[in-house]
């Protein structure tokens, strides 16, 4: 069941709220990473607010769906959306990266209640998000929850996302779904040029999966694409998402280059004008920073 019955409408304002979280938080920090995160605003929306069940009150609740974060450097849009589910006061995002906050630059499992794993490696997502699913699958019998993950395109470099396609694949773990950030870019430029990944959809499916391919800026088709994977029990299910890195923020959307640089105040400045009016779309008093 969807946590909340936030219109589409609804959910559309609440990743463009996230989006400007983001931009605040990383100029508080003064680092950190602008684009994917900006380009996930709409997934993790989707993911908190529709998608799983999940009590924020209570984060350990036995019964919830379990979010698992590969690309850990994309935090940031995580822990927005924990903020404005109510996991925590949304004041503390303005703490991201600060020595001795629970908000670290890459998710620590144990410093914050809510968090299902700790990233920074690039390529283990899948694997701590399979077993977990192969746990409720064969071994807690529990059909109700289900495991998500949100991988990077540029992570499936690393073997390791390889090794993990290839067991879920062989224990059709249906209850496994997950989620590329297929962005186009990584840190060093374009990921067809640094090691191309297509044809990523065949891929997928030679490994044993139900593969989708969605618009990951349209929530919509993310809430769409989770109700099928959802009816898939035979098979682990995956959505390439293409998203626009930097998306709501035009001299950062595509650039490769903001993968992991922060704004500074002015830049920041900018980015929230263009946020809160819909790059000049809307106007309104308090549309800067």
């Amino acid at each position: 069941m969807p946590r909340t019955n936030l219109t589409l409408i609804q959910l559309e304002e609440k990743a463009n709220k996230i989006r400007e979280d983001i931009v605040s938080m990383l100029l508080a920090a003064g680092s950190g990473h602008s684009a994917g995160s900006l380009g996930l605003a709409d997934i993790f929306t989707a993911l908190y607010f529709n998608i799983m069940n999940l009590k924020p009150d209570e984060p350990e609740w036995p019964d919830r769906d379990v979010l698992f974060l590969s690309n850990g450097h994309c935090v940031p849009v995580q822990y927005a959306s924990m903020a404005e589910a109510g996991y925590f006061e949304v004041s503390e995002l303005q703490t991201l990266r600060k020595y001795g906050s629970r908000l670290q630059g890459h998710p620590e499992r144990e410093r914050l209640p809510g968090l299902e794993n700790t990233s920074g490696p690039l390529g283990c997502g899948l694997s701590q998000a399979a077993a977990y699913a192969y746990d409720l699958e064969y071994i807690d019998k529990q059909p109700h929850r289900f495991v998500y993950v949100v991988m990077g395109d540029g992570e499936l470099d690393e073997g390791n996302i390889w090794e993990a396609a290839m067991f879920a694949g062989k224990y059709k773990l249906g209850h496994l779904i997950g989620f590329i950030d297929r962005n186009n870019i990584q840190i060093d430029g374009s990921t067809e040029d640094v090691m191309p990944l297509e044809d990523l959809k065949a891929k997928w499916e030679a490994f044993g999966w139900h593969v989708l391919e969605i618009d990951g800026n349209n929530i919509e088709s993310i809430i769409n694409a989770a109700s099928e994977a959802r009816a898939i029990t035979n098979r682990p299910t995956v959505a390439i998402a293409h998203t626009i890195p930097g998306k709501g923020v035009d001299f950062m959307e595509y650039d490769y280059k903001w993968h992991g640089v922060a704004p500074n105040s002015d830049q920041a400045k900018l980015a929230l004008e263009k946020l809160r009016t819909l790059d000049g779309k809307i106007t309104h008093e308090g549309a800067g920073v």
